[in-house]
């Protein structure tokens, strides 16, 4: 497992775009005998289309994107409004679902995305992603996968998210303060509740260049604590939803 996950975040580094991206999730979920994944970044505007990183075929996630299948989605609905990870599937989950979402499972089984597990990503201010390893059918080797190595698929969804923020969100304005693509990564974690050193294994540079990244980012922000840094990159994202 540390081979894999040494690799996986190595990808993460080396990767230049989504397509990138897509790829180290996808050697790493094979390595793993969990083949198919999708990462979805939750809108907060309204109609705006979502973002994915998936393996899943195209044709289903094209049309799940253009019909906004989002906001309808009971997985996505879910991870909305629970920070742990779960499971589901035929015979887990909701016990009532609407038409539509009955409709919208039978599609999905279709494509082969029967059984899955999804985890949550929340920030200090809410829901933002999920991250999901789908499978066929309910298998005993993906039930094993799940069971063994649950927490570090959580840590692992966290890392690909700020990785994949980085290409999907480029705005690096906090309250009207331009920060480095260091500076606002090392602050994001330091949100999560990271410290410098796990910030610096997760970014794959040295500890105390984190610290350097988040000194200037308290001294830009004109804050002294990395707590008001953090506070300030919160209030940011409130004004702009």
């Amino acid at each position: 497992m540390h081979r894999i996950f040494q690799a996986f975040i190595d990808g993460l580094a080396e990767s230049s775009d989504e397509e990138g991206l897509r790829t180290t999730m996808e050697f790493t979920a094979t390595a793993l005998d969990l083949s198919c994944f999708a990462y979805l970044v939750v809108s907060n505007y309204p109609r705006a289309k979502a973002r994915l990183i998936s393996n899943y075929p195209a044709a289903w996630t094209t049309h799940y994107l253009e019909r906004h299948y989002e906001l309808l989605d009971p997985v996505i609905v879910q991870a909305i409004a629970e920070q742990e990870p779960f499971e589901w599937g035929r015979d887990i989950g909701p016990a009532t679902l609407s038409k539509e979402q009955r409709e919208l499972f039978e599609q999905a089984a279709f494509f082969g995305i029967r059984h899955g597990y999804t985890i949550p990503i929340h920030d200090n201010r809410g829901p933002v992603a999920a991250l999901t390893f789908a499978s066929p059918e309910r298998e005993p080797t993906f039930g094993r996968c799940i069971e063994r190595n649950g927490r570090v698929l959580q840590f692992m969804a966290m890392c690909f998210h700020v990785h994949a923020r980085r290409k999907i969100v480029t705005d690096r304005h906090v309250d009207g303060v331009l920060l480095s693509r260091r500076e606002l990564e090392s602050l994001q974690w330091a949100a999560f509740g990271k410290s410098a050193w796990d910030t610096s294994v997760i970014l794959g540079i040295k500890r105390r260049t984190v610290a350097f990244h988040l000194e200037n980012a308290k001294a830009k922000l004109e804050v002294r604590t990395i707590q008001q840094a953090v506070g300030r990159l919160a209030a940011s994202k409130l004004k702009m939803h």
